[in-house]
């Protein structure tokens, strides 16, 4: 009989489903993307549609009462489903899908990309995987558990000062004054971007980047990355100072760092450079 819910001791078998899809669906047409625009100016190519159809299948076999809302959804069934797991705080919960995040960096051929999976119930994320599928990494979390990256435990390291921070910015999504300051007056030693808000988060959480800002990032973006850097012992807030996850579809800016202190030097910056009243 299919179970009512999934548990920690699932992430294993869901990690081996998270490869074998990609493996399927993803990395045959990693030379191929033919990408295309969507109506919100986005793009998608067969691997993310195929992706989705595949572990929404594969989710229900043994979770059948768990609906999954997908990137690749229609507004109105992404809402539909958003707004009956609020309004059933004891119920299976949601899977929350992105199923190729990075997928500008596929369809150019940039080999930062991979599914991003969470299961929210309760008005939580309470389990997320992101797959980094050209590295084949794998990091996973669960609520009160902790993170892993290949299996072993995953803590972000001890925190630099922010001087002599790298940091992962997303110039495009943030307010004009940010952008600006941070294009001429850096507080951090130096800068990248990724183009996966899933594996930004991850990356925070392995130590690879000490800060991070990104102006407005869905909900399939952010959940499943936003737990394993909490798991991992990182902190994040909105610009704005609030939780980035609010068991919303509502866009969410997000400000994070390998540590609290760090965070609060990080978010004092931005906020004087504009950021908090964005």
């Amino acid at each position: 009989m299919p179970a009512a819910q999934p548990t920690p001791a699932d992430l294993d078998s869901l990690g081996t489903l998270l490869r074998e899809a990609a493996r399927l669906h993803i990395v045959p047409h990693a030379a191929d993307p033919r990408a295309r625009l969507k109506d919100d100016g986005s793009w998608v190519t067969d691997a993310d549609l195929a992706m989705q159809r595949h572990l929404q299948s594969r989710l229900a076999e043994r979770w059948s009462a768990v609906p999954l809302l997908g990137e690749e959804m229609s507004p109105q069934r992404q809402l539909e489903l958003m707004r009956a797991e609020a309004a059933a705080p004891d119920g299976p919960g949601l899977w929350v899908l992105d199923p190729l995040d990075g997928t500008s960096n596929f369809a150019a051929g940039l080999p930062a990309f991979g599914p991003s999976l969470a299961w929210v119930q309760g008005g939580r994320v309470r389990l997320g995987l992101v797959l980094d599928v050209m590295r084949d990494e794998l990091f996973d979390a669960a609520l009160e558990r902790g993170a892993r990256l290949q299996g072993r435990e995953l803590r972000c390291p001890a925190a630099p000062p922010l001087r002599r921070a790298i940091a992962c910015v997303d110039f495009k999504r943030l307010p004009a004054a940010v952008a600006s300051r941070l294009a001429t007056a850096p507080p951090y030693a130096s800068q990248r971007s990724l183009g996966s808000v899933a594996l930004d988060w991850c990356w925070v959480a392995a130590g690879r980047f000490h800060v991070y800002v990104h102006g407005s990032q869905g909900l399939w973006d952010f959940a499943a990355g936003s737990l394993i850097l909490a798991e991992a012992g990182g902190s994040a807030q909105t610009l704005q100072g609030d939780e980035v996850f609010d068991n919303s579809l509502r866009k969410r800016s997000a400000l994070a760092a390998v540590d609290g202190a760090l965070l609060r030097q990080w978010a004092d910056w931005v906020a004087e450079a504009g950021g908090a009243s964005a």
